[in-house]
């Protein structure tokens, strides 16, 4: 016997079957209402490299400290590539993100995706190192030019103030390797028994710096001492000395990674400026929470810098 539905009832099961079909995967799980989750900051962080331990420790100093504030991070990595750094900030302006915190590979390169961001109404805060031609909402680094003396100071000391010496510098165009040259040159030029031998760049990259203190040394093994604009390079540079068989050169970096650290502790560098990746990592964050309350920050955020020496 066939059964008759009631048209009220086709009615009701055809809206069950309706609002059945629209649950998927934008459905509001239930510990996170929809209020909140609409609530959510949103920053983008553009990051020069991951290749760098300096930059793995900015990234996760602002990792952490926005899964303490419920910030969503959205990080992407430029590979030291302007290019693909000036893409990457063109899709976080396309995901509509708050607040872009951006570590430029090249200060001048970025320019005008970030005029980009700010025109779309997007927060921008620079870490470590600044943009150049346009203005941030913020700037977070630590003093390299006061670095760059420190090392300079150092150095000379450890020479006796007289012979040749090396300098292995950034990323050219990079804010960070203008001013930590600022800071070194400030201190040593014009030292009459003071020389310096050779200055390349080296670009931030440990085997960049290997193989370019090893051709310095080809042409000059009369070398006493060496100032790297970043760890990473310092290191590098360490090991092309020890092959040329030279003692007693005194080598000098620039962020305190870990494993320069450790070269300071065994004696093989002589000192590295400490800088503090993750502090900068996490002001950013909190910067950016300031930002998006509508919050008084300060132009430049200064970062305390300290000497890890032998």
């Amino acid at each position: 016997m066939k059964r008759i539905l009631s048209p009220l009832l086709i009615g009701l099961l055809a809206t069950g079957l309706i609002a059945c079909s629209k649950q998927g995967p934008e459905t509001q799980t239930a510990s996170e209402p929809a209020a909140a989750a609409s609530a959510t900051l949103s920053v983008g962080l553009a990051i020069s490299t991951q290749n760098n331990p300096f930059f793995v420790a900015l990234r996760d100093g602002a990792d952490a400290e926005a899964k303490a504030q419920g910030v969503t991070l959205i990080t992407v990595d430029a590979q030291d590539d302007s290019a693909k750094q000036i893409s990457n900030i063109e899709d976080l302006i396309q995901k509509k993100v708050q607040v872009i915190l951006i570590n430029p590979t090249d200060s001048s390169a970025v320019a005008g995706v970030v005029k980009e961001a700010l025109k779309a109404g997007i927060k921008v805060v620079s870490l470590d190192r600044s943009v150049n031609g346009a203005e941030v909402n913020a700037h977070i680094a630590s003093d390299n030019v006061a670095g760059g003396k420190m090392a300079a100071d150092f150095l000379l000391e450890k020479i006796g103030g007289k012979g040749n010496i090396v300098e292995l510098e950034g990323i050219p165009g990079s804010s960070a390797a203008r001013e930590r040259g600022q800071g070194f040159h400030s201190v040593i030029d014009g030292k009459a028994d003071v020389k310096l031998a050779a200055k390349q760049a080296a670009d931030f990259d440990r085997a960049k710096g290997l193989t370019v203190m090893e051709n310095i040394l080809q042409g000059n093994k009369d070398v006493k001492g060496v100032f790297a604009h970043n760890d990473e390079m310092a290191l590098g540079a360490l090991k092309a000395i020890e092959a040329a068989g030279l003692k007693g050169v005194v080598v000098v970096g620039f962020d305190a990674t870990p494993d320069a650290v450790n070269a300071v502790k065994a004696g093989q560098l002589a000192a590295t400026v400490q800088q503090k990746p993750e502090l900068i990592g996490k002001m950013g964050v909190d910067a950016a929470l300031k930002l998006s309350k509508g919050e008084a920050v300060d132009k430049f955020i200064p970062v305390p810098l300290d000497l890890v020496k032998q």
